[in-house]
């Protein structure tokens, strides 16, 4: 049935001032994006000099792009940040699955004070210079991409999350798998996970993002550059301002010009890939996270 109510004068007002509002909003939030972009595709010279409000390149150039692919620390951190993102989130789904289908689960023993024991990592954790000591001396990861990896191989609040969404299957289900022979490995993955995929590709959204922007946890274990990853690299491009290396043609006077364009490139091609592969994965982000928020 239409609706066939007529709008008052004060409901129009109040989506006047929705609609407005949501434009204004879309407005400060995409610009500093198109600034970057359109920032890194300018000549270099024409955007130190230009001031104001940005919308097209001034100079369209990929000559920044050029210089940034050429910077092999670039190349290599985008090859250890995709080895680190591919087997870390593939172990983060396989741990969490793990451990989320036996907390799940009706009648494992002292599950409740196991929950409560895990949810307290939330809130409470050891601190820098233990976890440190506990990576390097005891674990003996220091220095390789598995200090990156394993000491957060499970998220807690993914954990609550993808447990919350193996509950919500029917036991009976379960059930009659395992009167089938099914033993609980075949149950989790035949059964249980193709059930839930949803839910897991909001997992692949959590983890995958948070393996490609982490950074702290590279700078305070890896030493050799040859493991450093992207967001390391792109962190000293623009807070060390380290661009001399891919500006090194250039003279003194035009350097500085050039590494601002290759600053704003180096942005774009960390960002790009996530930008790519989010749209793919955001209409299960809702769902997911609603799982998570209304059962318990």
């Amino acid at each position: 049935m239409w609706n066939t109510r007529e709008t008052g004068t004060g409901e129009k007002i109040f989506n006047l001032f929705n609609i407005l509002f949501m434009l204004f909003m879309v407005t400060i939030t995409l610009y500093p994006f198109i600034y970057v972009i359109m920032s890194s595709l300018s000549d270099s010279h024409r955007l130190v000099s230009h001031t104001g409000i940005l919308l097209a390149p001034k100079g369209f150039t990929f000559g920044a792009y050029e210089r940034v692919f050429q910077n092999p620390n670039v190349l290599t951190g985008y090859r250890n940040t995709l080895l680190i993102v591919f087997f870390g989130t593939a172990a983060n789904l396989l741990m969490t699955s793990l451990g989320a289908y036996v907390l799940s689960r009706k009648g494992v023993w002292w599950s409740k004070y196991i929950t409560l024991l895990i949810v307290f990592t939330m809130f409470f954790s050891g601190g820098l210079i233990p976890m440190y000591l506990l990576v390097n001396n005891w674990l003996h990861l220091g220095n390789s991409l598995f200090a990156l990896i394993i000491p957060g191989i499970i998220s807690t609040w993914n954990l609550i999350i993808l447990r919350t969404s193996f509950d919500s299957i029917p036991e009976n289900l379960l059930e009659s798998a395992r009167i089938d022979g099914a033993n609980d490995f075949v149950i989790l993955f035949r059964v249980v996970i193709p059930l839930s995929m949803s839910v897991m590709a909001v997992m692949i959204l959590f983890y995958g993002v948070a393996h490609w922007n982490a950074w702290f946890g590279a700078m305070i274990y890896l030493r050799e550059r040859s493991l450093f990853p992207l967001q390391l690299i792109l962190r000293e491009i623009l807070i060390q301002n380290s661009t001399m290396g891919m500006a090194a043609d250039a003279s003194a006077v035009d350097a500085e010009a050039v590494g601002e364009s290759i600053r704003y490139a180096t942005i774009m091609v960390a960002t790009l890939p996530i930008l790519i592969i989010y749209p793919f994965l955001q209409k299960y982000f809702v769902k997911g996270v609603m799982i998570g928020s209304i059962k318990g």
